[in-house]
């Protein structure tokens, strides 16, 4: 009998912890952006199928957790390939991932990123750091490593 309950009681922690990631259009990441705040936004875009790009979450979770002031969004781009939002909520229960995540579901990466950024061209992972209270921003499109994003943060305070 335990055998049986063990993986429904897994599944059932799994999909519950998932739910922290919503399903959003492009205005609504806009208005996320635009949104004026008294911290620091870092808004990562990644895939569950870029290896670049989970490589570098941990630096993005770290840095949530050591910096109050600095509000860390994961912007998952999975939908643009498959319309099935389950490999994502699977992948941040696995990683236990704290940061908000939000699944952007826009298909035409022609359309939205030059909205999200001029000098984009789309590839992954890409981070927009905005401080909303000097205007200041900052879009690098790169894996960032170890001592990176706390640099480029900086150059914005």
């Amino acid at each position: 009998m335990k055998y049986i309950l063990l993986p429904i009681l897994i599944a059932c922690s799994l999909a519950t912890y998932a739910q922290n990631a919503s399903i959003i259009k492009l205005p609504q990441l806009q208005q996320m952006m635009a949104q004026k705040a008294d911290h620091i936004k870092v808004i990562n875009f990644w895939a569950t199928w870029c290896a670049p790009c989970v490589k570098e979450i941990p630096l993005f979770e770290k840095l949530g957790q050591e910096r109050p002031d600095v509000k860390i969004t994961l912007v998952s781009m999975d939908l643009d390939l498959d319309p099935n939002p389950e490999k994502v909520y699977r992948f941040i229960a696995r990683k236990k991932l704290q940061s908000e995540v939000v699944i952007l579901d826009e298909k035409d990466p022609n359309i939205y990123i030059n909205q999200i950024d001029k000098n984009w061209s789309g590839a992954i992972p890409a981070t927009l750091i905005i401080n909303s209270r000097t205007g200041k921003r900052k879009f690098v499109e790169k894996e960032l490593h170890e001592g990176e994003l706390e640099k480029l943060i900086a150059e914005l305070e």
